[in-house]
Order: C-alpha cells, then sequence, then structure tokens
C-alpha cells in the first residue's frame, strides 16, 4: 500500500511513519509541499502513488482521502462488488459517496473523490486523473470512463464520513 502525503501539515506523515514501522506493506512517499492549494495536486500525488505501485499489476487501484473514516470491512465489501462482476466485458468502476450527507448536487460530486476505486484497466483507459485546478477530478473521472464503455457504480449502503467541512481545505493545510 502506498500512502501519499501532498504536502498536508496536519501530521500525516508521523502517523503513518508510525504504522509503517510495524507493517513493511506501507510505504509512504512524501511529495513537495505545494504553494497553492488546488486539487490538481490531488491528481499528482495519486499519479506519483500508482506510478510507485504498477509494476505490483494490481487488478484494483483506488484513493481514500485522509479526512475520512470507513466502516472496518469498507474495502473487502467493495472488492467484493468487483468479484461479483469479473467478466471483461462487463466492464465496471466503482465510486463511493458520502453516504450520511445530504448535499446539493454540486457538492455532492465535490466529495465523491474521498474514496474512489477503479478497475487498473479502467484506470488506464481513461489516463487516471485529470489535473483541474478548481475539482471535480472525481466526476471527470466518472465520465471519462462512461464515455469510454465502463460502467460505474455508486453504493450507499456502507457509511463513509468526511471530516472536513465543504470550503474549509485553506485551513487544514
Amino acid at each position: 500500500m502506498v500512502i501519499v502525503s501532498d504536502g498536508s501539515t496536519d501530521g500525516t506523515d508521523n502517523l503513518v511513519r508510525k504504522y509503517a514501522s510495524d507493517n513493511p506493506w506501507i510505504d509512504l512517499l512524501r511529495m513537495p509541499e505545494r504553494t497553492e492549494r488546488h486539487f490538481a495536486g490531488k491528481v499528482h500525488a495519486f499519479k506519483a502513488g500508482y506510478d510507485k505501485a504498477k509494476d505490483l499489476n494490481p487488478d484494483v487501484v483506488g484513493n481514500l482521502d485522509a479526512d475520512v473514516s470507513i466502516e472496518p470491512d469498507h474495502f473487502q465489501y467493495l472488492l467484493s462488488k468487483f468479484a461479483e462482476n469479473p467478466t471483461r466485458r462487463r466492464r465496471i468502476a466503482f465510486q463511493r459517496r458520502i453516504a450520511t450527507i445530504r448535499l446539493p448536487l454540486f457538492e455532492y460530486r465535490e466529495r465523491l473523490g474521498g474514496c474512489q476505486l477503479f478497475r487498473r484497466e479502467c484506470y488506464e483507459a481513461i489516463g487516471g486523473y485529470t489535473p483541474v485546478k478548481g475539482g471535480g477530478i472525481d466526476h471527470i473521472a466518472v465520465v471519462s470512463a462512461r464515455m469510454k464503455g465502463w460502467k460505474t457504480r455508486t453504493f450507499t449502503d456502507k457509511v463513509c464520513i468526511h471530516h472536513r467541512t465543504m470550503g474549509t481545505a485553506s485551513e487544514a493545510r
């Protein structure tokens, strides 16, 4: 597992180092600090992590933001959904939305990316995430996947909580 720290100053690095010392399968990749907050930074961080892990030839790749809490069986549940649809003819990418928060559509889209999984084939077919300063990279990925013939799914029966209030990111650096 590659955990990418993209320049935040919230203690993520120390927490990851603590767990990595007892779990050799955890690898911390520290990105340079950015002078400006923008969603392209998340794209570059994800790509750096993907490039580090892609030689493992994973079937599924994904991201989980550090300020998101999930249930203990969250990834087991999502991976079981991939296993239920194993054929390459039925291409499927999965995304998670924050099920505990009711938001207007434009904010809902911003929060899709807190946890998003792809079949590796799908991620590579869409060229990965598109670096866009203003956000929406998760939505662009979903639309791109659909345009390439992949089916996408959102599951709302598992709880996923985003701890940061929308629009407060500059306060959390």
